[in-house]
Parts: structure tokens; sequence; C-alpha cells
């Protein structure tokens, strides 16, 4: 109904003056001023006194004028709700964040956003941290010019806390193993694992099929010894929470860096570990639907073997292995006299050293020096453990195409006799 014909029905007397006031919504006193309004001034007397008259809320022009030079000359790249926090942290301006919108749209410094699409309901949150963590890589130019890097982000689902986040030049399988080995060494090991279907996660024998699980990757093996699932996302819109964090984390990351004056990889790196992290994760971090967690403690030693690349070998004759293009020789061992035909595991770990292991014994250690080519040895006491004779390949000066396995070419006598011996027959 129409509040006049709410008034008429009052003034005739079909309902009192205090059902109307029930229908309308109203008081009772307000019901009355109305009523004194109407019989003197008539309808022109309902009109609201306010009208015509600025509001007590009105923010002050200079007030005005000072966000949107802040804007202009200070925050010109930052999202509408970044800059409502600086805003409130760095200026002390409290402003609804309605206002800072509208005032930035309606001076046509920040463009209204298009109508949403249809809806999704989203996928529920795991109830516990470290139930499910989501790892992912975002190429983008952090430094706001041409260089283009990776963040690699590790987050909880039930939470969104960012575990790590580091920028690489490169999403790969050590940047990644880095990655997983320090959330594990500082939260402890975790349930699931949820990815994109990247070559260093899973193999996929043909685009658009489901991936092999059974032909691991380097990745894939480490997360089976540590008995962590792997879950593959077939599209973007199934890592939804990772994908809407990486948009939070380009809206905000490059112009976090302008401001602190960071114009280089490990100085990012830096800021990210002792700084921005903590600011990230006390803004975004939501609490689990349960207490407690799923994390637990990391009880293997053997981290450092489980985090690397490894290739199998096959010893040669002069046991040595082919790797790199270039053959290593190994020394010979206490409990056996010679590796010649048996299958080594070659280790590359994270830091640049190379090991050779056959079973759990290490047949040979090389640091990151010597691996590089740096022609100097390391010699230890044989047996089970790193300290193994080693050669570096520069200092064996072999390689696969003029092989010298010593052994004789010409034929024996006794050879020569069996030779003659079927010719004559």
């Amino acid at each position: 109904m129409k509040l006049q014909n709410v008034w008429l029905k009052a003034m005739a007397k079909k309902i009192t003056w205090w059902q109307a006031a029930e229908i309308i919504g109203v008081t009772d006193r307000t019901m009355r001023r109305w009523r004194e309004r109407l019989e003197e001034h008539g309808y022109d007397g309902l009109a609201d006194r306010r009208k015509g008259q600025p509001s007590f809320r009105r923010v002050p022009l200079a007030t005005c004028e000072e966000v949107l030079r802040l804007y202009q000359e200070q925050y010109f790249d930052l999202s509408m709700r970044h800059f409502h926090e600086k805003l409130q942290e760095e200026h002390a301006i409290k402003l609804s964040y309605t206002w800072v919108q509208q005032a930035l749209q309606g001076a046509g410094l920040v463009k209204r956003r298009s109508r949403r699409g249809p809806h999704r309901r989203r996928r529920e949150r795991r109830p516990l941290p470290g139930m499910l963590l989501h790892i992912d890589g975002s190429k983008h130019r952090w430094f706001q010019d041409e260089r283009w890097y990776d963040l690699l982000v590790i987050l909880d689902d039930a939470t969104s806390e960012i575990y790590y986040a580091q920028l690489v030049e490169e999403e790969s399988t050590r940047t990644v193993m880095a990655a997983l080995r320090e959330v594990i060494e500082s939260k402890g090991l975790f349930c699931a694992l949820y990815s994109d279907r990247g070559s260093h996660f899973f193999l996929t024998p043909k685009a658009g099929e489901p991936v092999d699980k059974q032909r691991l990757t380097q990745v894939g093996r480490a997360m089976k010894e540590l008995s962590i699932q792997m879950i593959p996302a077939y599209a973007p819109q199934a890592r939804g929470r990772s994908e809407r964090s990486f948009g939070t984390w380009q809206g905000r990351l490059p112009q976090e860096l302008r401001l602190a004056g960071m114009s280089t990889l490990a100085a990012a790196n830096l800021f990210l570990q002792e700084r921005y992290i903590a600011e990230f994760n006390q803004k975004f971090t939501v609490l689990a639907k349960e207490r407690g967690t799923a994390f637990r403690k990391a009880g293997r030693s053997d981290l450092d073997w489980i985090f690397s690349v490894q290739s199998e070998r096959v010893v040669a004759r002069d046991n040595t292995i082919a790797f790199r293009d270039q053959l290593w020789q190994l020394e010979k061992t206490r409990w056996r006299y010679s590796l010649a035909g048996c299958t080594v595991i070659v280790h590359e770990h994270l830091d640049g050293r190379i090991s050779v292991r056959y079973g759990p014994h290490v047949v040979a250690h090389w640091s990151q020096s010597e691996a590089s080519g740096t022609p100097k040895a390391r010699r230890g006491k044989d047996g089970t453990g790193e300290n193994q004779t080693a050669v570096s390949p520069s200092a064996l000066e072999l390689s696969p195409q003029s092989r010298d396995f010593h052994f004789p070419t010409a034929p024996t006598t006794r050879h020569k006799a069996k030779k003659e011996k079927r010719k004559a027959a």
C-alpha cells in the first residue's frame, strides 16, 4: 500500500492512527508528529525536513582532495582495497571502503567493474590445517619492468595461510623441491598436495587426458616416499583458491616492492621472508573450522636424499658412469672389489652436490665446486657414509666418445688356433 492510501484510510476513520503506524512500520510518536504536520500544512508538511541541507556525515572537501591526490601521485597502481588500507595505516584517514570506491570511480580514476558471471558453488575448505596444501607459480612482471619471474607460493586450504613464497627464475623441479622441503622442515608432513598438471608434477601421456599416476616424476617420487597424496587439477577453476590468492599477490606485491625500493631478486626474496609474508597472512588468513592440526612431525633424517634429482646409471667395466656427457670415476670400496655391471643411483642435491649410492652405501661424493669441473678430488676413508673416494670429471679427462677400456684388441694365440682349424675344416 502507498503511504497516501494509509493516511486517507486513517483520516476516514476506517483504521486508527495506531494501526496506520503499524502498517507503515513507524512508532506511535512518529505517526503523531506526521498527523499534526498533515493537519497544519497538508501533504507538503510530510516532506523530509532535511532536504536541501548538507549531511553531518559529509566528508570535508580538503580530505576528499587529499585522497584523490594520494591516489594519483603515490598509490596510482594499487587496488581500491589496498589503497583503502594504506589510507588508514599510513595516513590516518578513516573513511569507509564504499566512500573511497565511489570517490575514485566518480573522479574517473578507477573503472567500474563489470557484472559478475554465473553463480558457482565454492568448494568447502578442509577443516584442519595440514590436510591439503596448494602449490602453484605465477609468472608476472613483479618489478614492473621487462623482467619476468615466477612467484612460487604454498598455501593452506583450511586457513589460506602462506607457508612459502619466493621469486624464482622459473618454476621447475628443483625450485618446487626446495619449497616443499622448507615447508616440511618448518611445519611438518602434510596429507595431500594440490597442484596443476605441470611436467614437474605429473606426466600426461596425451594432452587433455588424465595423468599417469604410475610413472612418477621426481616430485611425485619424493611425495610418494613421504606418503603424501598428490591431487592434479584439470582446470584453473578447480584451483580457484590459489588463483584468487595470486590475483591478490599481483595487485599488491609489485606496488609493495616499489614502495620498499626493492629491485633485485635477492632483496625481494629477503623482503618476502622477513616482512611481507607475515603482513599478508595477518590480513588474509582465516580461522580453520576445527581446532588442532593435521601436520605431523617429520621424523625422517633423509630429506636431503629424498629431495634430490635421482638418476639410474649402470657402472661400466672400468668402474665409471656416464653422467652429464662426461665419465665419472668410482674408486674401490672395502665391501666390494668392483661395481662393474651394478646399477647405482646418482643424486643431484639441491645445493649442487652430487652423490652416488649403491643400495644404502655412498660410493662417491662430489662437492659443488668439484661437480662443476674443478680439478680437485676429495678422498676419505672407505665404507658407508660421505667419506668416500671420488675423482672429479675434469681430473679424469675422459669423454664417452673416446673410451679406453684397457682390454687387448688383438686376438690371442688360442683364438688364432681355433680360427685356423675352422678354415682347414
